[in-house]
């Protein structure tokens, strides 16, 4: 069985329920160095800790300095730094969480380097809101009925073709990243089709006062 590891990013720390039940169920927590004393703070220690430690105390780099893996390359940002000492130890099931929030770019960044980190291990990126995932085939994803949906494609020549959503892609070309968000899932899964492209999908979790 694999192990279930979970890396915190130098977002906004999670709050809902679902993204701190990743955190809490996890087998390996991984830490950004700027997101380590948020999950100390919110009582959970980090089984490692990546990154050039310029955010991280003295107190912390010495009382963890047994977990502490300096990566100080500045060709690649502290996620993909993280995630590379999990592919390079053997973790290859990863939840991203604290990926999303404060700075805009960071976020857009974080989002699109997904369907790269898929190439080589099984990831997805959990929210307060909600989860994306990285899809590089045809897929079918499981859903719930009226789960609110978004299909961004990274590579925009590439023809997508739906089903089980509520505004159909019929070999749709996705140019720009609005043009197919807030779509709805009409049963329990949907599926994506599409051939020689890169698609991040979006799931907006339920809505607890429906």
């Amino acid at each position: 069985m694999s192990i279930r590891t979970v890396i915190i990013a130098d977002g906004i720390f999670p709050r809902n329920e679902i993204p701190l039940g990743y955190l809490r169920n996890a087998d390996m927590r991984v830490c950004c160095d700027g997101s380590a004393e948020d999950l100390i703070n919110a009582g959970f220690i980090p089984d490692a800790i990546i990154g050039d430690m310029d955010s991280l105390g003295d107190e912390l780099k010495n009382r963890f300095k047994d977990r502490i893996y300096i990566d100080d390359e500045q060709e690649t940002n502290d996620l993909t730094k993280a995630v590379r000492w999990c592919r390079e130890s053997g973790y290859n099931d990863i939840v991203i969480l604290g990926a999303t929030g404060k700075r805009e770019d960071h976020t857009l960044g974080n989002i699109s380097l997904l369907t790269e980190y898929a190439e080589s291990i099984n990831v997805k990126m959990v929210t307060d809101n909600g989860i994306f995932f990285p899809f590089l085939r045809s897929c079918t994803v499981k859903s719930f009925p009226g789960q609110q949906v978004s299909v961004f494609s990274i590579d925009p020549e590439t023809e997508i073709t739906s089903a089980g959503l509520r505004y159909p892609l019929t070999g749709r070309k996705l140019k720009n990243w609005w043009e197919a968000t807030l779509n709805e899932a009409m049963g329990d899964h949907f599926e994506l089709r599409f051939e020689d492209g890169r698609l991040l999908v979006y799931l907006k979790f339920a809505d607890p006062f429906r």
